[in-house]
């Protein structure tokens, strides 16, 4: 029977032929939880915000549906307490929703700078990376010129 070969030996030798830095490693999985810090602390505040102004406008609604509920003496007057509650409410959801709008167009920058910078670090990283890596190469390409 044929014996399958063992390769274990010949790339733990393969491996120990190119050592890895990990320092660029650490360096990127500390960055890579910077940005997921900094993108989180901007989703939690947009809904936190959110979450304020939704409040706020339930607890508006609330107070104006009090005129809706009291008993009138005349039925034109139910016809008069929704029609101002109603036109209360369109005014009042138009000034939310801007607020909203607002909310929304802050995460929008946010990320935009967030994303803006991780790409900018991303690059020097690389670069930095690759520039050791040429001078490490060249050191050992020196190196085995010498021994040969």
């Amino acid at each position: 029977m044929a014996k399958t070969t063992d390769f274990t030996k010949v790339f733990a030798d393969m491996t120990a032929a190119f050592p890895v830095d990990m320092t660029a490693y650490n360096e990127a999985v500390k960055n890579s939880a910077a940005f997921g810090e900094k993108f989180a602390k901007v989703a939690l505040d947009a809904a936190a915000t959110s979450t304020e102004l939704s409040s706020k406008w339930t607890k508006e609604t609330l107070t104006k549906m009090s005129g809706v509920t009291k008993a009138q003496a005349e039925p034109a007057d139910y016809t008069k307490a929704v029609t101002d509650f109603a036109s209360a409410q369109a005014e009042s959801s138009a000034e939310h929703m801007a607020a909203f709008a607002e909310v929304a167009k802050k995460v929008q920058m946010e990320t935009v700078e967030l994303m803006m910078a991780a790409g900018k670090d991303a690059s020097e990283e690389a670069t930095a990376a690759v520039k050791k890596a040429t001078d490490d190469l060249t050191a050992q390409a020196k190196k085995a010129a010498k021994a040969a």
